[in-house]
């Protein structure tokens, strides 16, 4: 038997430490090569580490939420026979391996009775931190706005019966509640700790730090956008086979070409070098909900674009931060961001700036309301859009300026493809 130390290899360029967020294998698995053993994540992206050689775990180097050093010790394991010729690297004998037997033996002598060769004592496994039906949440299907409800009203989703095609929905929540399954707590959830970490962390660290450095201001509009959504339906009329648009490629057009007059709106701070450097593209990050928290992916090059373009691209970026697939590069380099809660949108919104950008655009929902046109009352399609900007940066004067523009624009739609 021989000790195989993995330590944590280089998984990134620029890449210090990673944190654990999940483990595969536990102290006393059996695992073979190529077998994935635990779940890293850096500053840019989650990383999938397999061991490179088959047997025993004999320890661990600590719990999720810690963080490991690259080069550190990630695990041990108990090989047959020597460490393989081809190991990586970062594999080192361990302390207690025996050293080759010399060439020419002295006189034997008694052979002392056996010890046994000092083993580390595995630590015992951490005591959970997250409630243990947790993991069963994950695998039920449902959404992210159903996942918080459950957690507010201390809901197991594994324990309520989905609609025929797997899915829960809030419907299926109320008849949880209506048929007594909160009723073990006296309608009471239990208390309930929540280690922070993975995305989680990351989400937590950023946003601590942009308002920590960051004076954020925010102003709101109204804006009409009853012949935008008029145009919006006849384009959908006659797409072919081209994606179904919604509102946001619109949105995302008329405000690549007002951006031109105002391009310290589309700009990074680096507030240690106090440089502010405003960017010739548009690289429109879209925050993007998913069951591991809010992650922004960048559409690059937005204002070269057609409408069908960015319909096609926001899906596809969703998608690929939904499932854990999207690219370090798709998740960073973003010169202005646009957050929409889509029909959860509110009334108004006051979006926290991703540093180090110095503007972020908050569409809420569309409503009908009654409006006052030429003396009469009328129903219009009305959307009000929140914008929050770098005080260092932006002055509330052009950040007023730059969404009178764009409402200009978006009333009369014509002017959103031609100047």
């Amino acid at each position: 038997m021989a000790k195989f130390i993995y330590n944590l290899p280089d998984i990134g360029e620029g890449i210090a430490e990673a944190e654990i967020v999940a483990w595969h294998v536990s102290i006393g698995d059996t695992v073979s090569e190529d077998d994935q053993i635990a779940d890293m994540m850096t500053d840019k992206a989650t990383v999938e580490i397999e061991s490179p050689v088959t047997g025993k775990v004999v320890a661990t180097a600590g719990e999720v939420g810690d963080v490991i050093a690259i080069g550190g010790m990630l695990v041990e394991i108990e090989v047959e026979g020597d460490v393989p010729s081809d190991a990586p690297e970062t594999a080192e004998p361990a302390a207690d391996t025996p050293p080759p037997a010399p060439e020419t033996a002295p006189e034997p002598t008694p052979a002392p009775a056996p010890v046994a060769a000092p083993t580390p004592a595995p630590a015992p496994p951490p005591a959970p931190v997250v409630v243990a039906h947790s993991q069963e949440d994950a695998k039920v299907l449902a959404s992210p706005a159903v996942r918080q409800r459950a957690r507010e009203l201390g809901i197991n989703l594994a324990r309520v019966k989905p609609q025929a095609d797997g899915r829960i929905r809030h419907s299926d929540l109320d008849a949880f509640l209506s048929y007594g399954g909160g009723a073990a707590h006296g309608g009471r959830a239990p208390d309930e700790a929540l280690k922070v970490i993975g995305m989680r962390k990351r989400i937590a660290q950023n946003m601590a730090e942009s308002k920590r450095n960051i004076p954020h201001f925010t102003y709101v509009e109204e804006i009409d956008v009853t012949a935008m959504e008029t145009m919006r339906a006849d384009m959908n009329a006659g797409r072919g086979d081209r994606p179904k648009l919604t509102a946001l490629p619109l949105l995302i057009k008329a405000m690549c070409r007002t951006l031109r007059d105002y391009p310290m709106l589309n700009a990074r701070y680096d507030d240690e070098a106090n440089v502010v450097t405003r960017s010739g593209a548009v690289h429109l990050g879209i925050a993007t909900q998913t069951d591991a928290g809010l992650m922004v992916p960048v559409m690059r090059g937005a204002e070269s674009m057609t409408v069908w373009d960015m319909a096609s691209e926001i899906a596809r970026l969703a998608e690929a931060a939904r499932t854990g697939k999207a690219r370090s590069d798709e998740l960073s380099g973003g010169t202005l961001t646009l957050t929409s809660l889509g029909p959860l949108g509110g009334i108004s919104t006051t979006p926290v700036i991703n540093r180090p950008e110095v503007a972020i655009i908050g569409p809420n929902k569309i409503v009908e309301r009654p409006m006052v046109v030429d003396g009469e009352v009328v129903i219009r399609k009305m959307m009000n859009l929140s914008i929050s900007c770098d005080h260092r940066v932006v002055d509330g004067y052009d950040a007023a300026s730059f969404v009178q523009d764009l409402k200009r624009r978006i009333e009369t739609p014509v002017f959103i493809f031609a100047d």
